[in-house]
């Protein structure tokens, strides 16, 4: 069975590393549900299936984010400058998230990841459009962008997410160029996961009942599956984005998050 996991998550990994260079995202989305499904062939119980599969998609998107985030820096995608006003405070964010999971049941986490993707979809829905504006200075007050920051930390660590799927559309509402937008979310999704690992290794150290082959709420050979596929495929991903207009990228991002919605409400 575990050989089956790995495969499947190898197939898995592919998948993740195509969206985190297409849409910044880092794939958690996807990863998330899936592993909820692959764990309990291992015979992981139901009181920590969710928080492992946090904590395994989170581990897993710091290489996918960081594969995504070298090549959209080499097609001058990340805008830098304000990108690192938001990487702190997302990070402190994600910490403290895996921190606020691992005081949740898992019934509380499933309803939250279910409305939280629901409200994306149905925003991204609702304000399908190419944003024209570019310059940063028509960007809000930089407490206002730090809030944004530290919100979305917390609240992609208790979905296992990089966040992606909360700072693209806030950052091309406030005025940003979707390109930039994905690129400074998928340099902010770096540390999201990152510091949201540590956080569930933390958290689950100590825990009696965790399978072999895990450290905390990671469990190893699912994070082995889909790392080796995903950080391959991440640049084709950022190679179409770069080459897909405006128009499309949103449509496209809207279409997946509400296949995931619709996913998610049917269980």
């Amino acid at each position: 069975m575990i050989l089956t996991v790995l495969i499947s998550c190898i197939v898995l990994g592919s998948i993740v590393g195509f969206l985190a260079g297409l849409l910044g995202i880092g794939g958690g989305l996807i990863i998330v549900p899936a592993l909820i499904y692959l764990l309990p062939m291992i015979g992981v119980s139901n009181d920590i299936i969710f928080p492992m599969s946090l904590g395994t998609s989170l581990a897993a998107i710091v290489i996918t984010s960081t594969s995504a985030a070298f090549a959209h820096h080499k097609n001058h995608n990340i805008p830098w400058q304000l990108a690192k006003q938001l990487m702190v405070l997302v990070a402190v964010g994600a910490l403290m998230g895996a921190f606020i999971a691992d005081s949740l049941s898992v019934k509380t986490l499933t309803h939250f990841f279910s409305i939280v993707v629901i409200l994306l979809a149905v925003y991204m829905l609702l304000s399908i459009k190419a944003s024209k504006v570019s310059e940063v200075k028509s960007l809000p007050a930089a407490y206002v962008l730090q809030l944004l920051s530290f919100i979305t930390g917390i609240t992609s660590s208790l979905m296992g997410i990089a966040g992606g799927a909360i700072l693209v559309p806030a950052l091309s509402f406030f005025g940003l160029r979707v390109r930039h937008a994905i690129g400074i979310a998928t340099a902010c999704g770096v540390m999201v996961a990152l510091f949201g690992s540590i956080g569930y290794i933390i958290t689950g150290w100590n825990v009696a009942n965790l399978p072999d082959w895990s450290i905390g709420y990671i469990y190893l050979p699912a994070l082995f599956g889909i790392v080796v596929s995903s950080s391959l495929v991440a640049p084709i991903g950022v190679k179409l984005a770069s080459k897909l207009p405006v128009k499309t990228l949103n449509k496209f991002f809207a279409v997946f998050l509400i296949f995931v919605a619709i996913k998610m409400m049917l269980g």
